[in-house]
């Protein structure tokens, strides 16, 4: 069967468009991680790492659009405290300002955008209050 030029053309431009794409991650590809997981009861910063678990880099600028902290991991999930995002020490580290009220286990909930990604990326992190 013969091809015109035209189809010849279209064919290849597809083909070339398809293996310079590059491949999107999904958000399972990504994950938030406490840079310490002990911290003081009373104020406390918490710093937080978005990485791509694909090549263990951080990613930078990420949108947080949902962020809570609660006791959860201590049975008292209503049981919440004020959070405040501030500014990143670093790329790809998300710092946030809390009040530990109580000593004993606390869950940190993350929603966040990945710039240039479809979906949220959620975790839920445990950290200990110690006084």
């Amino acid at each position: 069967m013969t091809q015109n030029p035209f189809t010849r053309a279209m064919t290849a431009a597809l083909l070339g468009l398809a293996l310079t794409s590059p491949a999107r991650a999904d958000t399972k590809d990504y994950e938030f991680q406490l840079v310490k997981n002990e911290v003081k009861q009373g104020e406390a910063v918490l710093d937080v790492r978005l990485i791509d678990k694909r090549t263990a880099k951080p990613v930078p600028d990420a949108v947080i659009f949902a962020k809570r902290i609660d006791m959860a991991p201590d049975s008292m999930e209503e049981m919440t405290s004020k959070i405040e995002q501030m500014p990143s020490p670093e790329p790809g580290v998300y710092r946030f300002k809390v009040k530990l009220t109580m000593a004993g286990g606390w869950r940190l909930s993350l929603g966040a955008k990945v710039q240039g990604e479809t979906g949220t990326v959620e975790n839920k992190l445990v950290l200990k209050a110690v006084k």
